[in-house]
């Protein structure tokens, strides 16, 4: 094979530049990286907050408003409506580049100088707790996604209508904690499955209603842990099974974790694609080591979360449609081409090293732009101009690389320096994935937030709650419970909301005793993870090898895309 084994200077392990990737970098005309893959995603990750929230005031309006930018940081924040309004002007916060400094030190100061929006969440309605939405209704705590309305405690959302505490979920109404259900209907904690209504407990299941504690079935109903009954048997075992019990679903919960595991599952969920290696693929064709991508996907690697149409892109996360030629960027949001080295920027095309800008093209190392092109460090140059003096940055980032405190060189084609990050190690999206302690992150030379303690009295223990839904009333709107669990994710306390209060009643569901952030992350543990491991298929007699995210000592049966076919269709 024609490829290339460089050392990555973060790790300093081998990896690999294929000839594949050589000719990607040689189109977009950008340097070979010196990070390895796995150190550029983690680089990347550190780089953004998308769901840990902060109260602090607006500092041009003055009123208090939702953030993901803790009070404490150096930086300048709006609130959404003085953002994008004309009462300020990001141009007049621009410069001239000094070539006597590095480019990474000047752009870092525009950041601070430079106001940025509380929160990524266009054209939403009542929805002031939800970050990086765009069209959302009435919505609370919802990250990542669109066009959904009445949803709350939500991950990864896109067109879902009367959902609670869900992840990766689109086309759903009326769903209760799912993960990676679609086109669903009045469905509960149930996983990965595809056009159910009416059931609960589900793994895996197509096309089925009215079916509890089944795993693998297709264009079922009345069933229950994969047992058919008729209508009237069912409804009539269906009595056995109240989940308005919270002592119920635990106990339905046990059984269905010891039940699903015995069946085999496919070494990935990819479906509809082709030439595509990673996981949670679908209608893609041609990507490498892409997870949780949909629709349109093509001719990418290094991929993580995108939405429908991303192509000949390498290196991102959490892209939305129709992204095209983009690299080492994070938050590249609707209809962008060629965006290189990016954070949060949309609807723009040509944009370098920049941050927070809407509708622009040609900008180079600029902060909170809108409608504008070519600029350098949110200065006006003409077309001549511009081109000009961002050839002769490029090699001044070259000549005076940034050198961070652990001796890495950031020249130009490297993303931003990871001591440079406007948030904490344990804020960023980073945590989910490569997960690290104060020490171990300091040690690699990210930024650590200093959290305080919470000083929200408790008025009730989870263990005290009734156990029954029927028992309870809107009395409990009142109380701050006790999060259940000992080492709690969030801040230790939640409250029960109104909207959430009624779901409960009407659909005849206990209330939890985690607060919403460990429901989360009890949520996306049941995700695999974005690290692929050689194995074979477990089916006797079947020598077929595939790269997998179930790794060795996992206790699930994993079987090739053609053995699990037969199993299961």
């Amino acid at each position: 094979m024609d490829f290339k084994t460089k050392i990555c200077q973060n790790c300093k392990i081998e990896f690999n530049i294929e000839s594949e990737d050589k000719k990607f970098y040689k189109k977009i005309d950008v340097p070979e990286p010196t990070f390895c893959p796995q150190c550029r995603m983690q680089r990347r990750l550190a780089s953004w907050n998308e769901r840990k929230l902060y109260k602090r005031k607006c500092d041009l309006c003055s009123k208090s408003m939702v953030t993901i930018y803790s009070p404490d940081k150096p930086f300048k924040v709006y609130c959404n409506k003085c953002w994008w309004s004309d009462n300020w002007d990001p141009m007049e916060y621009g410069r001239e580049y000094d070539s006597n400094k590095s480019f990474f030190e000047q752009f870092y100061q525009l950041q601070k100088d430079t106001p940025v929006v509380n929160l990524l969440n266009t054209n939403s309605e009542n929805s002031d707790y939800c970050h990086d939405m765009t069209q959302t209704k009435d919505c609370y705590l919802v990250f990542l996604g669109g066009m959904s309305e009445n949803c709350s405690y939500t991950t990864w959302s896109g067109e879902n209508k009367d959902c609670m505490d869900m992840y990766k979920a689109v086309n759903d109404e009326l769903c209760y904690f799912c993960v990676g259900c679609s086109k669903c209907y009045k469905l509960f904690f149930s996983w990965d499955c595809l056009e159910c209504h009416n059931s609960a407990f589900l793994y895996n299941c197509r096309n089925c209603h009215d079916c509890f504690g089944c795993v693998n079935l297709r264009n079922k109903k009345y069933h229950i842990f994969n047992k058919a009954y008729s209508k009237t048997e069912y409804e009539k075992e269906m009595e056995k099974y109240d989940l308005g019990s919270h002592k119920t679903i635990l106990d339905v919960e046990k059984r269905f974790k010891d039940f699903h595991i015995k069946f085999p599952r496919k070494f990935a969920r990819i479906e509809k694609a082709v030439n595509v290696v990673g996981d949670d693929m679908a209608n893609s064709k041609n990507c490498q080591y892409c997870f949780n991508g949909d629709k349109g996907t093509e001719d990418s690697k290094y991929v993580l979360i995108t939405g429908w149409g991303l192509k000949d892109s390498y290196d991102v996360y959490d892209t939305g449609y129709f992204v095209t030629r983009a690299y080492e960027s994070v938050c590249v949001v609707e209809r962008c081409d060629r965006m290189f080295f990016d954070n949060a920027v949309w609807t723009s095309r040509d944009v370098f090293y920049s941050e927070g800008c809407h509708g622009s093209s040609d900008l180079f190392g600029c902060v909170s732009l809108r409608k504008k092109k070519y600029c350098i460090l949110n200065k006006q140059y003409s077309k001549e101009e511009y081109f000009e003096i961002v050839g002769k940055i490029k090699k001044q980032m070259d000549q005076m690389p940034y050198l961070d405190k652990k001796g890495r060189e950031y020249k130009y084609g490297e993303y931003f320096p990871i001591e440079l990050s406007r948030f904490g190690y344990n804020e960023s999206i980073v945590q989910r994935y490569f997960p690290l302690n104060k020490e171990q992150a300091s040690k690699q030379g990210y930024n650590w937030y200093r959290e305080e303690k919470s000083n929200y009295e408790t008025t009730i223990k989870s263990k005290d709650l009734s156990d029954y839904i029927k028992d309870i009333d809107v009395s409990i709107l009142k109380e701050t419970i006790e999060c259940q669990n000992s080492d709690c994710a969030g801040s230790g306390v939640f409250k029960i909301i109104p909207n959430e209060l009624k779901f409960y009643q009407k659909y005849g569901l206990a209330l939890p005793r985690l607060c919403p952030e460990c429901r989360h992350q009890e949520r996306i543990q049941q995700r695999s993870t974005i690290k692929l491991w050689e194995r074979q298929c477990m089916k006797k007699g079947c020598n077929t090898k595939f790269q997998t995210t179930y790794s060795l000592d996992r206790k699930e049966v994993v079987y090739c895309e053609k053995c699990y076919n037969k199993e299961v269709e």
